[in-house]
Formats: structure tokens, sequence, C-alpha cells
């Protein structure tokens, strides 16, 4: 075991440990109360947030169409939240109506009532819309621009306004999620970094604009739980650059982040394994168990302890081709998982429906079928075990010695 990674690792657990004591004495029981309604979610990636030639299509890229039979199979799988992520490009009309096409709405609106009907709980957003600065939700350019700025601030507060209205009578079961990962093209590492915070800014702003758009609209949105990221749903970038909007509902803000670190191992799979009993010449040197416990106790400190849920509404790890790297993908999942809950998030993994192995290979899911993918079953169940086990002996110390 390296020696850093094991200094580190215990500095972690003694944080983990105070924490699996219980929520109700740091402040952020409230918190906590919402992430374990949400349990355990699962995105319905690489579905409605697909795009061709600038026009969302739920078949944009080789999913077929997502059934009602197919979601009752991601609920019996165990799952207790979805994410949908909604791309909204060729589907909104010109200024200064920018209406939404009712087709398409109604479509989302289909399937919303879906996952309603099988006791899943719904996290409905707008996703590529913003992708890297190159569509109506540029960053880059309202950074630069405050005419720009204001142009998408119309628009924003036009899409969410109709929105809000088309499920305004939906309970407490549907959440809007403002944005998805807002970013300038360099994830993180590009001018926002140089900009004197211009675009940290402008993130804060639009969801502001998305709060209130909301809340205008009455009825159940009045109160409903809304989502809001920080810049690219970043962990560290949120908890430096971003600002709560002010909310006329109290205590009906989510934060939401993604994790996916170390991106060399869980997304472009460069590397077979992960954690501690990973030779260094198959691992990442960096993103280890102690990053993972160190990121989740910031955000608790930061967000959590002070009352204010916080989701992981993207995280994952593809798919390897042999049982060993399978092995390392559970461990990862589970200590992912079990870290999440034990600092008071809900994770949802990221399925894009995928059926293969390495970069990118993320199913879960056959979408015609609903059926478990290849490994996917036992994915699943330590997921599932590490959200909902009620076993007092099954702790994150456990997880971390029981790792391949």
């Amino acid at each position: 075991m390296r020696v850093r990674k094991m200094y580190l690792w215990v500095l972690g657990l003694l944080g983990v440990l105070s924490v699996e004591c219980g929520f109700a004495a740091d402040g952020g029981g409230k918190a906590r109360e919402v992430t374990l309604w949400l349990g355990l979610g699962w995105n319905l990636g690489n579905q409605f947030d697909a795009y061709q030639d600038g026009v969302a299509s739920e078949t944009a890229w080789g999913n077929p169409p997502a059934t009602r039979k197919f979601l009752e199979k991601v609920a019996d799988a165990g799952f207790t939240s979805v994410r949908i992520p909604v791309t909204w490009l060729g589907h909104v009309g010109k200024a200064p109506g920018y209406v939404v096409d009712s087709l398409w709405l109604n479509r989302i609106a289909e399937v919303v009532d879906n996952a309603e009907s099988f006791g899943l709980r719904v996290i409905l957003n707008v996703h590529h819309d913003g992708a890297d600065s190159k569509h109506w939700l540029d960053v880059k350019a309202a950074a630069k621009d405050s005419t720009a700025n204001i142009a998408v601030k119309k628009q924003l507060a036009a899409l969410w306004t109709q929105i809000a209205l088309r499920f305004k009578h939906k309970g407490d079961f549907l959440i809007f999620e403002s944005m998805n990962e807002i970013h300038d093209g360099g994830w993180g590492w590009g001018a926002n970094r140089t900009d004197g915070g211009r675009q940290y800014a402008v993130v804060n702003e639009w969801n502001q604009v998305f709060v209130d758009a909301v809340r205008a609209t009455g009825e159940k949105n009045a109160m409903r739980y809304l989502a809001v990221p920080g810049y690219c749903a970043n962990p560290e970038l949120t908890m430096a650059h971003f600002v709560m909007p002010v909310d006329k509902a109290e205590g009906r803000l989510l934060v939401a982040v993604h994790f996916y670190d170390p991106t060399p191992y869980t997304l472009e799979a460069k590397y077979p394994a992960w954690g501690h009993t990973a030779p260094d010449s198959l691992c990442v040197d960096w993103g280890g168990e102690d990053h993972v416990t160190h990121v989740f106790g910031q955000l608790k400190n930061k967000f959590i302890d002070r009352g204010i849920p916080v989701y992981i509404g993207e995280f994952g790890c593809v798919r390897r081709g042999d049982e060993r790297g399978e092995a390392f993908r559970r461990y990862y999942l589970e200590y992912v998982c079990k870290a999440a809950h034990i600092y008071g998030m809900a994770p949802f993994y990221w399925d894009n429906g995928v059926n293969a192995v390495g970069r990118e290979c993320s199913g879960l899911f056959d979408r015609r079928t609903g059926d478990f993918l290849t490994h996917s079953k036992d994915v699943v169940e330590c997921m599932r075990r590490a959200v909902f086990s009620q076993d007092s002996a099954y702790t994150l110390e456990c997880v971390y010695q029981h790792a391949p």
C-alpha cells in the first residue's frame, strides 16, 4: 500500500467515523432527509439529451425510444430516482417568445408520467444547450458581452417558464435542474481561470434567472425542489465560486455536482484498476479513496452541514472486458456510493445505453428490453448495497478492506 494513500486514508476515515455516528448534530439533518428520499439515482443518458445537426432527438445517438416498460425495469432493478437530461436544441422558436415545440415537450411529459407511475423521483434539466459554449447557452460569449448575456437570460427564463407551466401541477417527486455542465470548452481549465471570475458570475446569474422563472409560475412550482449546479458541475469549482440563488421558498434548493474522478480511469479506461490495492503501473496516480473522502467531506462541510442538500447528478465507471477489471469497477462504484451515502449525498449513475467495453461504455440496461447488460446486475447490486444497507457492520472501512 502506498504510504501517502494510507496516511490520507486514515485522515479521511476519522471524518467518516464522525459522519457515520449521525447527521442530526451537525445541522445537516434536513439535507440528509432529502438525499435519503432521492436514494440511488440513474440517468436516462444519451436519450433526450442526444442531438444531431443542431436538433435534439430521442434516437439521435443510437438508443431506441424510452418505453414505459423499460422504465419499469429500471425501477424494478432498485433505483429510486431517475434524472432525465433534456436538450432543447431545435425545439425552441426565435425571440422574443422562444416558444417550445409542443410535441417535444409532450413527449418529455409522457416519460415523466411513466417514471412517476413506478414511484421514481425525477430530475428534469436543460442539458447540452450549453455544451462547450457551442450553442445558445454560451457562457464564453455571455462573460465577454453583457448584451449576449442578457439575450441568454431572456431565452433561459422563457424556456423554464414554459417547462414549469407544463408541469406546475406535478408533485414533489419532480425536481427541476437549471443546467448541466456549463463551461467554455475547457472543462474547468479554460478562460474561467483567467477572466477574473466573470464566467463563474454568469453561471450564478443564470441560476438566479432559473429560480425566479420557475417560482413565478406558481402552483406546485412555488415550493418545488429546484437544483442548481456550479461551474461545469465541478465539486471544487462549485465550492469555490458558487453562489446560492435567492429563493422565495425556504430550504427548497439543492446543489448539483458531478463526480468522475479520476477520469483517465472512470471514463477513458486508460487504466484497468483503482484504489489502494491496485499496482502503481495499473492505476492513475491520483483520485484514490483518500480523494473521494476528501472531496465529499468538503462538500458536506460547505453545504450539507448548513442544511443544503447535495446530490451527485452524474458519476460512473465504464465497463471492462475482463473479470479483474470488472472487480475494480465494482469496487470503485461501491466505494463512491457508500462514501456519498455516508457524507449525505444521493448518487446518480450515468447510463448512456452503450453495450461495449472501454471509453464511454457505461450502459447498464438494454434499452429495448430493460434487461441487464453484461456484468450490470452485479454492478447495480453493489451500488444498492452501498446506499440502502442497514447493516451497522457494513461501513466504508469494510468496503475498503474488501478491495480486489
